[in-house]
């Protein structure tokens, strides 16, 4: 049986790497942490399973870190790597590892799609003992001759499930062939299905399994609710509840009706912006930040935010368009109700979807508060503290443009650790065109 830490102290964690725990304010361990770090740390394949806002990057990433420490990288040869679906948490996990990096003095390089190609190759090629990447851009970089991963000791998946259902389990494979043979290999998801068995077949070597959490687990500090609607009075319920206090995420199906939802919140004076796949990184980042400072209360989102996006005190996940699985599901509503906070699930459900609700719900081993309800009802404002909005158009500013930083070539950001931490800005990484004097016209 497997030992179960009731401390950092008695891992046998770098110095180093204890003194920034204390110094981050960061004191016990979290379940998933206590029960892989006796393994992660002795250099097992490990398959870790946690809900959610479960501590899983810290999981993964002290005992990376540690085995690395004191090793250096040659240019473009990195020693460890993580996998991650989604730009925004290969950010988020850069962020979070980051001040544990630099306390054991390793350099960490961010890679991913809608950044500056060039800039990610030059970070490579100064030199970063951990990479973070999306498997497409750094399939991008090694076909340039940018980076190879035979020196790569340590190798993370982390949201393994997500990479397969997302069609990355082809690339991923091809990236995990040119790893050392003999390196260690973690798998760390919310669930562990699908694709992924193929993965931990070929991959791993004698894995151990640990999960905190069933498969399908609810949040315990989290409550749920169906709230029945009609066609007509969807609208106007969906702005109360935007145009309640504090911070909200709304998920809609597709992107182009998560734009048209934040422009009509907009209009009726509701801090609105869409996030989605559409946008570009840049773009993303920013409407991020202006979500975590309270610039946006109401961020209108498609999947691309349901896992891999932490904001501090966000207490409620409202589900405009019900998810089709119950798993994505879960992953929405693990935005809220984070490392021990409290949080408030909400589901618009139309006539015509009732049914298909309530299997979703039963598959994920929910039992929500159902109640019918019409904007301005008592019972729309007691479980979404829905108000009516100001109907005063808003006009959300973009934020200035961030300087080009080694955080936008690099990944090296300061933040808080953990699953969460702030997003570190990026500039855009297009170089400017210089404009050519126009030619006078002949006269």
């Amino acid at each position: 049986m497997t030992t179960v830490v009731p401390s950092f102290a008695l891992t046998g964690l770098a110095p180093a790497l204890l003194a920034e725990l204390t110094a981050q304010g960061i004191t016990e361990p979290f379940p998933i942490q206590s029960a892989t770090l006796p393994d992660s740390l002795a250099g097992r394949d490990v398959l870790g399973r946690g809900r959610t806002g479960s501590g899983k990057t810290l999981a993964f990433g002290l005992p990376l870190l540690s085995r690395t420490a004191g090793r250096r990288a040659r240019p473009g040869r990195p020693l460890a790597l993580v996998l991650v679906p989604t730009r925004e948490l290969a950010q988020q996990v850069t962020t979070a590892l980051d001040p544990y990096a630099r306390a054991v003095g390793l350099r960490c390089a961010t890679v991913v799609g809608g950044l500056s190609l060039q800039r990610q190759a030059d970070a490579l090629r100064a030199g970063a003992e951990l990479v973070v990447a999306t498997p497409g851009r750094l399939h991008d970089l090694i076909n340039r001759g940018d980076a190879r991963l035979d020196q790569v000791g340590i190798t993370v998946l982390d949201e393994a499930d997500q990479m397969a259902d997302m069609g990355f389990l082809p690339q991923v494979t091809k990236l995990l062939e040119q790893v050392a043979p003999n390196g260690q290999r973690m798998l760390f998801s919310a669930t562990l299905d699908g694709g992924v068995d193929k993965l931990v077949r070929r991959f791993l070597s004698n894995p151990v399994s640990h999960s905190v959490d069933p498969g399908t687990a609810t949040v315990t500090a989290m409550t749920h609710h169906v709230l029945h609607v009609d066609a007509v009075d969807k609208p106007t319920a969906l702005t109360w509840i935007a145009a309640r206090e504090g911070r909200t995420i709304l998920f809609m199906g597709t992107k182009h009706r998560a734009d048209r939802l934040a422009r009509q919140l907009l209009s009726k004076g509701v801090r609105a912006a869409a996030l989605h796949g559409g946008k570009s990184q840049p773009q993303r980042t920013r409407i991020l930040e202006q979500f975590r400072t309270g610039q946006v209360t109401a961020l209108v989102a498609t999947d691309v935010a349901a896992r891999g996006i932490h904001v501090d005190g966000l207490d409620m996940v409202v589900n405009v368009d019900p998810p089709a699985e119950a798993k994505d599901y879960l992953h929405r509503g693990g935005r809220t109700a984070r490392a021990g906070e409290s949080g408030t699930v909400v589901t618009l459900v139309l006539p015509e979807q009732r049914r298909d609700v309530s299997r979703l719900m039963s598959t994920a081993g929910i039992r929500p508060e159902s109640v019918q309800v019409r904007s301005g009802d008592e019972a729309l404002a007691r479980v979404t503290g829905a108000r009516e909005p100001s109907g005063v158009p808003v006009t959300i500013a973009p934020p200035a443009p961030q300087a080009a930083s080694a955080g936008s070539a690099g990944g090296r950001s300061a933040g808080r650790a953990g699953e969460g931490g702030r997003a570190p800005h990026r500039a855009s990484g297009r170089p400017r065109r210089s404009r050519r004097p126009r030619a006078p016209h002949a006269s």
